[in-house]
């Protein structure tokens, strides 16, 4: 993977927890993002024992949003995605084709990952604030997309000197809102553009809003990378089906973005192929009186008007006063042979 050199957009599909349990549907979401047209499955690499401890007091609970009263360990054991499928997955996904990558949570995903052989690495934005970690990945020497939701310019400023203080300048920051899911009030794209001007990198989304706008958005304003949650269904259930999109949504997205890209394409001046046709309506200096040889133009009987057969309107004031040259009739348009 190499984002300073894609023509395209790089969009990824997050599995995250939407497997539910089973390795039969993680291959099948591999192969439902290969064809709503992913460019690359993510999946993500930790057991509850690598991410918290099995405590059930009051600091492990959480207190608000969509998983509300869930207890963190046994949380995490819901969502994982074992280990031992991993290597599975992996060479399914490079079967049909489709990149495949993780984000590691702790050293002994990192290693786990590397011996699998994982070309490339997702920093989540919680482990955005986890410098050791960082710098670890960042030591394997292999491309990161380092996600800053909740980050202040400050916390991501300590973690790209963390990837850079490894000399590792193969890094993306993607803009995030870490709510689930989050709203297009609070994504703030602008933040995006701001921090490719302060850090001089490839900037993308990760996106966990419903719908394709943020994501379409984010292209508009010079995205590199887009990620979206994917599954085969919201019905089934798991703790990450809610804010996930299915294969048509997913699909969809990916159409708007291509044709997004197409819309932006490049800097051009003039008149393109399909204005080729359209050109002739602009407006020109045309005889709007039969005028005699020798008669002198005024602006009663030559104007400028459409379509665009005679002189450019900017020789108009140029010829004004000046001498035909031969009888021209009414509906002709003017060029400079015509006068003295």
């Amino acid at each position: 993977m190499n984002l300073y050199k894609r023509s395209q957009v790089y969009i990824i599909a997050e599995m995250s927890a939407n497997h539910a349990g089973s390795i039969a549907r993680a291959k099948e979401i591999i192969h439902a993002a290969k064809e709503a047209g992913a460019d690359c499955v993510k999946i993500q690499t930790y057991t509850p024992d690598t991410l918290t401890i099995d405590c059930d007091n009051e600091y492990f609970h959480i207190r608000n949003g969509i998983w509300e009263g869930e207890n963190l360990y046994q949380l995490y054991g819901k969502a994982f995605t074992p280990w031992e499928w991993q290597p599975e997955l992996k060479t399914e996904a490079e079967k049909i084709g489709i990149d495949f990558f993780s984000t590691p949570f702790d050293r002994s995903s990192v290693d786990f990952l590397e011996e699998i052989g994982v070309e490339f690495y997702k920093i989540a934005s919680f482990e955005l604030v986890d410098i050791p970690l960082i710098e670890y990945v960042a030591s394997k020497g292999k491309p990161i997309l380092l996600s800053t939701g909740m980050g202040s310019l400050g916390e991501i400023e300590d973690a790209v000197n963390a990837i850079r203080r490894k000399n590792n300048e193969q890094f993306v920051l993607l803009r995030c809102a870490s709510a689930y899911p989050a709203i297009t009030d609070e994504m703030n794209l602008a933040t995006m553009v701001n921090m490719k001007e302060i850090f001089g990198v490839p900037v993308g989304l990760s996106d966990h809003s419903m719908g394709s706008v943020g994501a379409v958005t984010a292209v508009a304003l010079g995205a590199s990378v887009i990620e979206k949650h994917f599954c085969l269904d919201r019905m089934i259930d798991n703790p990450d089906a809610s804010f996930s999109m299915n294969p048509d949504e997913f699909k969809r997205m990916v159409l708007d973005i291509r044709q997004a890209e197409r819309a932006i394409g490049r800097v051009k001046y003039g008149i393109s192929s399909q204005e080729a046709d359209s050109r002739i309506f602009r407006k020109s200096v045309f005889c709007v009186r039969d005028i005699g040889k020798g008669e002198i133009l005024t602006e009663e009987n030559v104007k400028i008007i459409r379509p665009g057969y005679g002189l450019q309107p900017k020789f108009y004031q140029d010829i004004l006063g000046r001498i035909a040259s031969r009888d021209i009739k009414k509906g002709t348009p003017l060029d400079f042979f015509m006068v003295e």
